[in-house]
């Protein structure tokens, strides 16, 4: 049976005791989250809420972060990654993509065997690459994914327990992977109130090139863009709610979207690429001054998004 095809059993079917050494699907002793941010922070709110942890901890490199986040009750005590590798049966990983490679080193030493690790990184191909440097021989205990949400905002006070209600999850699973870590990182999400759904590593890097970071990389550009405009001042004096919706996910951390273009960057490249081809082409239809070419090129675009959105709803 394919990878594909193991996967989509594990989807289908329901959670399961397992063999001794093993923790049902169904329950996590100790949940740890690594960056107790927007990301971290509503997976434990999601978890805590679904009762679905029995303790929550949480690490990451600033302390005042960890305070802020257990003084809103979103974890109950505030540990290192070791302590976090050396007590935890589930770990989410929430930090920037560009450090998961020294977490994982940090953490390989302490494991316990039965510990399952997912993450919510944005990227995939070198999130699997650090995996297999990281933690070696434990590689398999790491089950890659992606929740398809998020916010502008930042930090623990923007989390949500209710962020991944009705959310895609994309979980790109290893060859490494037994079903029952599998199966518990499914387990996970669906008690968030997620959707998962599987893709390989490679075509995740690809489909979230097209649909999330190519549109925050036109959003950085565009607001470049007004900055340096001789009326710049007035222009955002101005700017009303197109403005708003356009730009809203240029706020966001430039240190995640950072680490997100640089690992992406090759798959990056090729969009931005593809995207000179069609701004190429608007031009040329501008420049025609020819009316009903103008609206044909403005109605292909409406169509496909009012369908979209009748689709998503």
């Amino acid at each position: 049976m394919s990878q594909t095809s193991d996967m989509n059993a594990i989807l289908r079917a329901q959670p399961a005791t397992h063999a001794e050494g093993h923790f049902p699907a169904d329950r996590i002793d100790t949940l740890a989250i690594i960056g107790v941010g927007l990301i971290g922070g509503s997976f434990a709110a999601a978890i805590r809420q679904a009762g679905a942890a029995h303790r929550i901890m949480g690490a990451g490199r600033r302390h005042e972060v960890l305070v802020e986040a257990h003084e809103l009750g979103l974890i109950d005590e505030i540990v290192s990654i070791e302590q976090a590798a050396a007590q935890a049966d589930f770990i989410f990983l929430a930090t920037p993509v560009g450090s998961y490679e020294l977490i994982f080193k940090t953490m390989a030493p302490h494991l316990l065997d039965h510990t399952v690790i997912t993450d919510g990184g944005s990227t995939k191909n070198n999130v699997v690459q650090a995996a297999h440097v990281g933690l070696g021989e434990r590689v398999g205990q790491f089950v890659p994914a992606h929740p398809i949400a998020g916010s502008h905002l930042m930090g623990p006070s923007a989390a949500k327990a209710d962020l991944y209600m009705g959310r895609q999850v994309v979980v790109c699973t290893l060859p490494e992977n037994p079903a029952h870590a599998v199966e518990r990182v499914i387990h996970a999400w669906r008690a968030c109130g997620a959707h998962v759904r599987s893709l390989d590593p490679k075509q995740h890097d690809e489909v979230m090139a097209t649909i999330s970071h190519l549109p925050h990389w036109l959003a950085a550009v565009y607001m470049t863009h007004v900055l340096t405009d001789p009326n710049s001042n007035l222009d955002l004096a101005m700017a009303g709610t197109g403005f708003a919706d356009f730009t809203r996910i240029a706020q966001g951390s430039e240190e995640m979207w950072r680490d997100i273009m640089m690992q992406n960057r090759e798959v990056m490249l090729a969009q931005i690429k593809a995207y000179q081809v069609v701004l190429s082409e608007a031009h040329q239809v501008l420049e025609s001054g020819d009316e009903l070419i103008l609206q044909a090129f403005l109605q292909r675009a409406a169509i496909a998004r009012r369908k979209w959105e009748a689709n998503r709803t």
